[in-house]
């Protein structure tokens, strides 16, 4: 029996990247990659075939082709055409990106860009891919999987952007842009019927309150589905055994102010609850403590936890905007974001307490930003303060309730809770500078001053214990703190820790770049850049341990955006890293012993990647039109003290390779565009220190039809997702132990806990929406 997780399917992909890379040597193509996307409310004809596609990469509006960064973007028509309604699945369209649905939730993400990302959702640990909503930092993962509404475009930016956009951007940043609303009186409703009772409901609409001067937005989005599986036991009553279900409802009302041709106001709430059930995962070894065999269907689990699960999201943002003079534009854009999440992850998955984790994380944060913005004949400059001040709090309760009864008590849990607190500012310009017509340089830098505070309680509990009273029927929590403070500071000199522990760092990343416009059509560029992920301290911390220093990438790319012709268009990008300093969970004590739960973090690695990322668009006829994206990495330690030894990258294959091709087919009844996708991962490891559930190399199918009345009022798709029902892992557990013959032994809590998670099988769904 074979424990690396097959595809149903499985497509292999020749290994071209040596070619493509020698082709982009010798050609001379160097590129940042782009997706050509159909036109829309934010593209405008560039040529009779190509298309002006305009980002807000560098923080001001300007042509993807003439924008020196290595960016995907998607528009909204593109995201309807194909039937994109969650962040996720943007992935298949970026080169080297992964974006995903971590382990035992339908909210958090995992994210990586070119091997640089974050797996621990665990609060304190910090993002390695900066996600934005109209420019304002998401700083968790939870409740990061954003489902899409009125959504303008999906701008994805790889390498880092440690100069424009700060901390934690290490990989790249993935940007999330409304549209601004028009000053019509507009509606839109959408309702979406598919597989496993998918029920969709979506309204939008804007109505202006006072003409060409104050108007109104509105959104409200209520998401349902049924499981793509279930829940074969569940050790407590009257549970829901959906598993892999939906059930959300997002809302959000945006006012905007138009006093002037010159000034601009924006201020906007939302608000997110997701209700879906805690997601259980797929057993890949029958337990060795109870009947838990293999379950058939990989979305089928067991469960000793409530099923239940929630997230909830609310945020304000507001926007101020000053255009001083046809040069120069003052812009502040403000924020204040909270979220609560308590959640049930069952680690063994089956219906004894043997590896059980309820926990609950609490956030909040406020950031606050001033930009100034100048365009020149021969100088442009992007410049601001920023300032972050946010709080990360939580606390699981591990719960080892097997071995607990074995050694004589009622249940055994290790509970840890704490907080993770961050506060800087930040100081950055970016200066581009015309030297000639054709050769432009650019200078960037950034200066960050970083301090955390934080408090760490861990220790052992004989007997089974939950974050709060009635978590579970019955259950009554015992009153105070039931563990020790192991990690902080002592404020009165008592020698007992009763503070927070206190570090800071500060950081300058600089920028250094230069863009050569070969003619109206190709420009080549090069660029050196470096980021940074925040110090910290380790939130599991079993001792009063110090905090580690930031992680650093330095990053070279080189690359070429051209149309070579009306029709053809080719972006290539080779791109190199060094990282440095890297924070890495390691076991205390004797390795050997499955029970061991003492962890210390450190700046344990430093790692490299070199890489490639092309993206080409060919603009068939006037009805057809192909895209391809593809991209490579490879992957290299040059200093390996972590324990376990790293041994590769976490989510990121080698190869990922997009081909899409689009028909316009015009009738007298409207437009129909017929979209056919087909997305390739080379395999992967889920974990950089083990082999133990790694994902074989697969390919997708995806199908798409979309109409347009020939009025405009009229709209529907149908969308059929993962055509060929491919199974492939997203996230898992591996608490077992493995001897020299390939023999699996138990692990944490005793028993053989390899877990899996997988991606959505095959769906279809039907779309209709009417605009009025």
């Amino acid at each position: 029996m074979s424990l690396t997780p097959h595809s149903n399917r499985t497509a292999r992909l020749p290994n071209t990247s040596l070619t493509l890379c020698a082709m982009a040597v010798a050609t001379g193509l160097w590129i940042s990659p782009v997706q050509a996307q159909q036109a829309d409310e934010e593209t405008t004809q560039e040529t009779s075939k190509l298309e002006r596609i305009e980002v807000t990469a560098r923080k001001t509006v300007e042509s993807l082709q003439e924008t020196p960064v290595a960016i995907t973007s998607i528009g909204a028509a593109e995201l309807g055409e194909k039937g994109i309604s969650v962040l996720t699945e943007v992935q298949q369209f970026s080169p080297n990106t992964t974006l995903q649905t971590s382990r035992g939730t339908n909210s958090t993400l995992t994210a990586f860009i070119r091997g640089l990302g974050q797996q621990d959702p665990l609060w304190g640990y910090e993002p390695g891919v900066g996600i934005y909503v109209d420019d304002v930092y998401i700083a968790r993962p939870q409740g990061a999987v954003l489902d899409l509404l009125d959504v303008q475009r999906i701008e994805v930016l790889r390498g880092p952007q440690g100069t424009l956009y700060g901390k934690n951007t290490i990989g790249g940043a993935v940007k999330y842009v409304t549209q601004e609303m028009t000053g019509e009186m507009q509606m839109n409703l959408e309702a979406t019927l598919g597989s496993y009772s998918q029920r969709d409901v979506k309204l939008t609409g804007q109505f202006p309150l006072i003409e060409d001067t104050v108007y109104l937005g509105v959104g409200y989005a209520n998401l349902n589905r049924d499981g793509f599986g279930e829940y074969l036991i569940s050790a407590l009553p009257n549970q829901d055994k959906e598993n892999y279900n939906k059930d959300l409802w997002a809302a959000r009302v945006t006012l905007e102010i138009h006093p002037s041709d010159q000034l601009f106001f924006r201020f906007g709430w939302d608000k997110t609850e997701d209700t879906s059930n805690a997601k259980g995962g797929y057993r890949l070894l029958p337990s060795l403590l109870t009947d838990a065999p293999v379950p058939d269907s990989k979305y089928d689990s067991y469960t000793s936890l409530p099923t239940w699960n929630k997230v909830e999201l609310e945020g304000y943002n507001w926007l101020a905007r000053y255009q001083v003079s046809d040069n120069l534009e003052l812009k502040y854009i403000g924020s204040h974001r909270e979220s609560y999440s308590p959640t049930n992850i069952d680690f063994d998955n089956t219906p004894l307490p043997i590896f059980d984790v309820p926990a609950e994380y609490d956030d909040s944060n406020d950031t606050h930003e001033i930009q100034a913005n100048y365009i020149g004949d021969q100088l442009s400059l992007v410049s601001g303060l920023y300032f972050y001040d946010g709080e990360s709090c939580g606390n699981f309760d591990a719960i080892l309730g097997v071995l607990g009864v074995s050694l004589g008590a009622t249940g055994l849990t290790r509970e840890v809770s704490g907080c993770n607190n961050s506060t800087s500012w930040a100081a950055y310009t970016q200066l581009n500078y015309d030297v000639t017509d054709k050769l432009s340089l650019s200078v960037g830098a950034r200066f960050t001053d970083e301090e955390k505070t934080a408090t760490v309680y861990n220790g052992l509990v004989f007997a089974n214990v939950y974050p709060y009273s009635d978590w579970v029927d019955g259950y009554v929590r015992p009153d105070g703190e039931l563990v020790p403070q192991v990690l902080g500071a002592d404020a009165n000199g008592d020698d007992v820790l009763d503070a927070p522990a206190v570090e800071s760092w500060s950081r300058f990343t600089p920028r250094v770049g230069v863009e050569y416009q070969f003619d109206d059509n190709m420009m080549f560029f090069a660029s050196y850049s470096q980021g940074f992920k925040s110090g910290t301290f380790n939130p599991r911390a079993t001792t009063n341990e110090p905090g580690v220093e930031p992680e650093v990438v330095d990053s070279i790319e080189v690359g070429m955006k051209s149309d070579l012709t009306d029709a053809l268009r080719l972006n290539v990008t080779l791109f190199s890293y060094d990282h440095k300093d890297r924070q890495y969970i390691g076991v205390e004590g004797d390795l050997t012993d499955p029970t061991a739960l003492d962890q210390r973090l450190r700046n344990a690695a430093e790692t490299a990647a070199k890489g490639a990322e092309l993206e080409l668009t060919w603009v068939a006829t006037d009805n057809l039109q192909f895209d391809v994206a593809y991209g490579y990495i490879d992957f290299e330690i040059k200093e390996n003290n972590a324990i376990p030894p790293l041994i590769g990258l976490a989510s990121t294959p080698g190869n990922t390779f997009n081909l899409n091709a689009n028909y316009l087919l015009e009738t007298s009844f409207g437009d129909i565009t017929f979209n056919a996708n087909y997305y390739y991962r080379d395999d992967y490891l889920i974990f950089e220190t083990s082999d133990l559930i790694q994902q074989d190399a697969y390919g997708m199918v995806n199908l798409s039809a979309r109409w347009e009345s020939v009025s405009g009022n009229w709209y529907g798709g149908l969308h059929v997702k993962n055509l060929t029902d491919e199974e492939y892992l997203v996230g898992g557990y591996d608490f077992v132990t493995r001897d020299e013959d390939g023999n699996y032994g138990p692990g944490l809590g005793g028993d053989t806990t390899l877990i899996g998670y997988y991606g959505d099988p095959r769906t279809v769904h039907l779309t209709v929406g009417y605009r009025f």
